[in-house]
Parts: C-alpha cells; sequence; structure tokens
C-alpha cells in the first residue's frame, strides 16, 4: 500500500511517467489495474473511490495506492478522525463526538482508544517528521497529556509541511507521513521508524 494525492488524474499522470516508487525497493510503480470499490465517508457525503492498483517493476510486487484522504483499513475520511481526536483533546467525550459527527458512538471510541493506545509512538514519529521539515525547529512543549503531547507533534509537524511546501489541508499530510497506518492494529510501524 502507498499513500498518493486524493485525485485519480494526478495519480494516473504521476503512475505513467515513472513518477511512483515501490515502498519495498524503491523501483519505479507502473500500472496494474484497479482495487474493489469502496466507500470513505466524508463530511457532508460518501465518496466512493476505486483505488489505482501499481506493480513495482523491480520486486514484482503489487500495491494498492491510497488515496490521502483515507487510512489503512478506516472507513471514514482522515480530516473526520482527525477532528474527533482534537475534540476529545479539547475535551468533548466520545458520545457527544459522534453525535456531532453523525457516527456510531462505537466507532469514535476504537478510534480514540487505538489514538491514545499509539499515542507515544505517534508523537515520536511526528516530532522525527517535524525536525526533518524544519532542522530549526526548536523543542515542541509538552501539552498536558500523553495524548495531547501526540496531537501537538502532528500540529507541530503540519505547521512545519506548510512553511515548506505551503498551505494545506493538516490531516491528509498526517495520513502521507503516516504511511496510512495512523490507527491501523495489524500493520508495520511507521514509515522511516527504526
Amino acid at each position: 500500500m502507498l499513500i498518493v494525492c486524493a485525485e485519480p488524474a494526478v495519480v494516473e499522470a504521476e503512475l505513467l511517467a515513472g513518477g511512483l516508487l515501490c515502498p519495498l525497493c524503491r523501483a519505479v510503480l507502473g500500472p496494474w489495474g484497479h482495487g474493489r470499490e469502496r466507500v470513505l465517508r466524508c463530511r457532508g457525503a460518501d465518496r466512493r473511490l476505486v483505488p489505482r492498483r501499481a506493480r513495482c517493476r523491480g520486486c514484482l510486487g503489487t500495491h494498492v495506492l491510497l488515496p490521502d484522504i483515507g487510512l489503512l483499513r478506516r472507513r471514514d475520511e482522515v480530516a473526520v478522525i482527525g477532528a474527533a481526536v482534537e475534540a476529545s483533546v479539547a475535551g468533548q467525550g466520545y458520545r457527544r463526538i459522534a453525535g456531532w459527527l453523525g457516527l456510531p458512538a462505537d466507532t469514535v471510541r476504537g478510534w480514540l482508544s487505538r489514538f491514545a493506545a499509539r499515542a507515544d509512538v505517534i508523537r515520536e514519529h511526528f516530532t522525527r517528521c517535524a525536525i526533518v521539515l524544519d532542522p530549526e525547529l526548536g523543542p515542541i512543549m509538552p501539552a498536558g497529556s500523553v495524548v495531547a503531547d501526540a496531537l501537538e507533534a502532528i500540529a507541530v509537524t503540519a505547521r512545519a509541511w506548510v512553511l515548506r511546501f505551503g498551505p494545506v489541508d493538516p490531516w491528509p499530510v498526517v495520513s502521507r507521513l503516516s504511511g496510512g497506518v495512523l490507527l491501523a492494529t495489524r500493520a508495520p510501524a511507521f514509515p522511516w521508524a527504526a
């Protein structure tokens, strides 16, 4: 799996131009059909996705190209999940957040629980990302809890991204930098974490 831009035309152009590299061996990826259709719950309306697949010209492995608006094995848009995490850190309970988002309470509770369980790893990963994006970055100050510290590291990384590349929505950047495994339960570690 590889996180790519959410615009299919851009992904297709990058794929045909040889601009996408295999996450395993770094060889060039080529077109290889499409994945199964899925529905991504987004703010406002659901979005139907048919993710592109690619095959590595080096190791011959195949990969689903997941748009950066999603996360691995999550049915909801990353911005919706991010809004729930932000509301939780601000002191809202999962039932109130679920009502606000119009989602099942168990779904929101699952996100928040998984984020809390991985908060240390998330904080460490995004702190490293922030330093790579902005080598002159000062210390990231504690925010009051492990979960708040993780969210603060994400915010600092998003700010460093904006300063370097220009304004963007922060949560697709989080999806991209986490390799889509921000809340994954059975996935490899974050990319570049070792």
